[in-house]
Order: structure tokens, then sequence, then C-alpha cells
């Protein structure tokens, strides 16, 4: 069960045409002055934020037409794509702490990471309703029959959608902190400290995180990796809050340098977390796919 060329091209071509329209003609939306800071958010407002979304819905439309019959499983690839230009230009957390040393900045900027994930997570979802909306509109669209002879209770679905959700965020956080290493500094009241990870690192460590994480949760519960990336919000949330503390803040200001975290999660971007998570979560769940088709087809 390879992918043929004509698929690797259709996802190179949602992938391509995701980086052109986002990751590059809608980076004037952001100040290109202040690249170091590594929060977008506050730099776009409402305007910039509605013409991202609006970006991203049509990219999303686009490529469901451009790769169809197979729009659904390809276009969503393209708005992360995209995105992924500004992930990688975005800096790092350290930037932004060695630029606001004080108190109330710090406060500010980490009360904000706990959130701006959100928004990054409506930006890829404003992709992916750009697809089911091409896909309502193109009539010859092959709709995937349902299943029969299969029969689960309400409550039994929501149970296992539940249990998905709760191991994704198990999964990606125990795997960010193994793959997500830099030199460690050990302080008497803070316990081990890691230093803040160069961007490559952090995108090699939440790929795999999530896609490791899509793939369990595909293979012991069969749900989509939509519950993979939910995880992206409670990773950022608790990454940012092992931070914020006031006493905590207060006594890294004085006796840690800027660039050691708690945990690394809290050395990760909401915007590399949902980005980078989004496109690990979607190759997990497709090696599942895979790795389930081959155990029942191949391996016999």
């Amino acid at each position: 069960m390879e992918l043929s060329w004509p698929m690797k091209l259709r996802i190179a071509v949602a992938a391509g045409l995701g980086v052109v329209v986002i990751g590059i003609l809608c980076a004037p939306l952001t100040d290109s002055s202040l690249d170091d800071t590594g929060i977008f958010l506050t730099r776009m407002g409402v305007r910039g934020g509605a013409v991202l979304g609006l970006a991203a819905f049509l990219v999303g439309a686009v490529s469901y037409f451009i790769c169809w019959p197979y729009g659904r499983q390809i276009a969503v690839l393209a708005v992360p794509s995209g995105l992924s230009v500004w992930a990688v230009k975005a800096g790092t957390t350290a930037d932004v702490l060695q630029t606001n040393p004080l108190l109330s900045q710090r406060l500010w900027f980490f009360g904000m990471l706990k959130y701006e994930c959100l928004f990054w997570l409506a930006v890829v979802g404003l992709g992916f309703a750009g697809v089911l909306v091409a896909e309502l509109l193109c009539s010859k669209t092959a709709r995937p029959s349902k299943e029969q002879g299969k029969s689960e209770s309400k409550l039994n679905r929501c149970l296992r959608m539940a249990v998905a959700a709760v191991a994704s965020i198990a999964v990606v956080w125990f795997t960010l902190g193994v793959l997500c290493q830099d030199v460690r500094l050990w302080d008497s009241n803070l316990g081990s400290l890691v230093g803040q990870p160069a961007v490559g690192q952090i995108v090699y460590a939440v790929v795999i995180s999530f896609g490791l994480a899509s793939f369990v949760v595909k293979k012991f519960l069969d749900v989509s990796y939509g519950w993979a990336v939910i995880a992206a919000i409670f990773v950022t949330y608790f990454g940012s809050s092992t931070y914020m503390r006031s006493d905590v803040l207060e006594y890294t200001l004085g006796h840690v340098p800027a660039v050691f975290f708690p945990h690394v999660a809290g050395s990760i971007l909401p915007i590399q977390v949902v980005v980078f998570g989004t496109l690990g979560a979607i190759i997990g769940y497709w090696l599942a796919v895979n790795y389930i088709y081959w155990r029942q087809h191949e391996s016999k």
C-alpha cells in the first residue's frame, strides 16, 4: 500500500499552494521587523486575523478541487503547510524572554501563550471547513459508504473519544519531554530545568510526538487524527502554566537564565505546537491506516 506518483504530486501541490498563499503572500499581515518576538497574533489584529482566516478557507477549498477525487484526504495539509513557514520564522520563547525582562511583561506573554493556541487551531479549522464546503459543492465526489453491521452506543462512542483525547495528551506530553531535549540545569528550588531547544529540534519533536499519539489512538481506538490535534490546547496550556506562576517568574528573573524552562513544553510557541502537531497527527493517522491494512492483507 504505497503512495503512487500521482498521489505524491497531489500532496506536493496542496502543500505548495498553502506555502505560497499563506506562508508567503499573507506574510505582510505580520510586522516583519519583529521576527524575534516569537508571537504573531498580537501583531495581526482583528483585520489581519480575518484575512488570514479567509485565506485559509479558500486555500482549503481550492486544494480540494486540485486534489480531487482525494481532496478530503490531501487538502487538509495545505493550511498547516503554509503556516509552517511562519512557525519556523517565529523564533523561540527564549528570544521573547530575553527582550522582555520585566515580571509584568513575562506574565502577560505567558498569559497570551496559554490561549493563543486556540487562534491557530481556528485557522487550521477554517482550512478544513473550506475542504468540507468544497466537498459539498462537488457533485461528483465519491462519498464513502457508512460501515454496516456495526452498531455502537452513544455512550461507548463518547467514552472512546474521551479516552483518545486523554491518551493523546499523555503521549504528546511524555514524548516531547523525551525528544525535545537540550542542555539541563539543576536548580535547588525548581529541580531539573531544560534549555531552549533549537527550532529544528522543536519541529522534529512535535511532529513525532503528535504522529505517535495519532497512530496510537487510530490503531487502538479507531478514531481520527482530530483527537490528537486537540492535545495541542492542553500541551500549550500546561506548558505555559508551569512557568507563568508569579512566584516561579520572580525566582527565575534573579536566579535562572531566560533560556531555561521547568518543562520543555513551555519553550514551544503555540503556532509551532499547532502547525507541526497537525502535520504530525495527519502523518501518524495514515501510517496507522497503512499498518492496519498491512496486518489485514499483506502479512497473510
